[in-house]
């Protein structure tokens, strides 16, 4: 049994290794957005290399996160975690020496994997250290500290593209990392996961690494995305090979023994329904998060770190509000919740049509950011909650991670797919008139997957049933990148 107590100088110190490991891919995937139009710039990109500077990040790592956990059960956690770091730190120093957009996309993609490898086992590494009595401290702690780096991280990038300049976005991770990994092996203690089988002795027992499911599913992904970037007659033909890929995938895991994503936990109308409704709502807010970086710098005139600040109110009423959110869900139950918070933030994008040529922050674009907010705040925690209320305890960690995968895919295929249906042609960001009219269209588009979102929520979700698992995560700062919670490992 884990017996690290949260106060001791040892439990410190895997306190903020946790921190500065999850820090580096939570920085990375709130900076980059308001670095866009100036990576553009300098390295003469259209618009689809941009898409692709995104996108080919969340490719990798919405469909690696899964196996980067079980090789963290596998192997050790701190070892896969301290590799992670290792890898996502030499990713970045690559992204932030890029001499084309190719080389850019490049990187990020490799970045992905570190942080496939990383994400998932800075949450286990606090999950098989501390002592019982003081986890949930230390996992509510940790993601404190997380939605205080959400907060700081769209502030810190536009400084740093406005300043230095946006390589810079990407070589923060170095310092960070430098100071990660010496922490991490000579304070964190090694550990494994597994299953425990009586017919074994206790011992624990590890499955087989569903290796051909991670590939075939990170495969369908990227020929998706991959069509919906390029379109045209290719992007048709590409799609359909995508979805065959995707039939595969679910071929695969339902003949193997050890599937990466065990199909039966669908069998659960409830955790199916959240999961439909996190699609829509992450696919909503990363389209929106994506386009907004772009229209404050390129229609509004803003500058980067004005950008990054603007729509900082809406994760401070994340960090202060979540907490209390998820508390009213536990008490009325998320039906509600989950029905009122994606209203509030489709009524937010539209409030963002008043966004144009020098729009003026306080009348423009605070209302709309407030609004964003309170819906934010208002369905966000319950969302995460109801998710692992919805299976049994001793699945909450595959069940999280189910979660996290599926909001970051629908963020993936957002990105993707939304300068299409807003007609956004490959030189859209160059010009503020075109840019701004494809803003107007995909603002309503956003705001009707979320209304979708909410009609689904309304329809099927109901309360979880007395004595389910809660989480102990009740913090929540940034809404791109779900914290992954668990009851035993993740």
């Amino acid at each position: 049994m884990p017996d690290v107590r949260l106060a001791s100088p040892q439990g410190k110190w895997i306190l903020l290794t946790t921190v500065l490991g999850s820090s580096m891919a939570l920085l990375d995937s709130t900076v980059v957005n308001v670095a866009l139009p100036r990576i553009g710039e300098d390295l003469d990109a259209s618009l689809s290399a941009l898409q692709w500077t995104v996108n080919a990040y969340m490719l990798t790592l919405a469909g690696l996160i899964l196996l980067g956990g079980a090789l963290g059960d596998r192997y050790g956690r701190r070892k896969v975690f301290v590799t992670g770091v290792v890898w996502f730190a030499a990713a970045s120093l690559m992204c932030g020496l890029a001499p084309t957009d190719a080389v850019l996309i490049g990187a990020r993609a490799l970045q992905g994997i570190g942080g496939a490898l990383l994400t998932p086992g800075s949450l286990a590494l606090i999950q098989a250290s501390f002592h019982p009595d003081d986890r949930a401290r230390a996992v509510g702690l940790w993601s404190g500290f997380g939605g205080i780096g959400a907060a700081v991280g769209p502030f810190l990038g536009g400084w740093l593209v406005d300043g230095p300049g946006w390589r810079w976005v990407f070589l923060l991770n170095v310092p960070l990392a430098l100071l990660c990994v010496p922490v991490a092996l000579r304070h964190v203690p090694e550990s494994s996961g597994g299953t425990a089988r009586p017919e074994s002795g206790g011992e624990r027992v590890h499955g087989r690494f569903d290796v051909l499911g991670a590939v075939l599913g990170a495969l369908a992904l990227g020929l998706v995305t991959y069509a919906l970037i390029e379109g045209g007659v290719t992007g048709v033909v590409v799609a359909v090979a995508g979805v065959g890929t995707g039939v595969a995938f679910v071929q695969v895991e339902k003949r193997r023994r050890d599937p990466m994503l065990p199909l039966e936990i669908f069998a659960s109308r409830q955790f199916t329904a959240v999961n439909i409704v996190t699609l829509c709502v992450y696919a909503a807010f990363s389209g929106f998060f994506f386009l907004t970086a772009l229209q404050l710098q390129v229609v509004a005139g803003y500058s980067a770190l004005a950008a990054g600040t603007a729509l900082l109110p809406s994760t401070v009423l994340m960090l202060f509000l979540s907490a209390r959110s998820g508390a009213l869900a536990d008490r009325i139950g998320p039906r509600i919740p989950l029905t009122v918070g994606p209203l509030l933030c489709a009524a937010g994008m539209l409030l963002m049509l008043r966004v144009g040529e020098h729009a003026h922050y306080l009348t423009d674009v605070l209302p709309a950011v407030l609004v964003m907010g309170a819906g934010m705040v208002t369905l966000v925690a319950p969302l995460t909650a109801t998710v692992l209320a919805s299976v049994d305890t001793a699945r909450a960690g595959i069940a999280s991670g189910i979660n996290n995968a599926a909001a970051r895919a629908a963020g993936l295929i957002a990105v993707a797919g939304l300068p299409l249906l807003a007609g956004m042609g490959p030189e859209a960001y160059r010009s503020a008139t075109a840019f701004d009219a494809a803003f107007d269209r995909a603002m309503p588009i956003c705001a009707g997957v979320l209304v979708l979102g909410s009609a689904l929520a309304f329809t099927l979700v109901r309360r979880p049933a007395p004595g389910c698992v809660r989480p102990e995560c009740r913090t929540h700062g940034n809404i791109t990148t779900p914290p992954l919670e668990a009851e035993g490992h993740t």
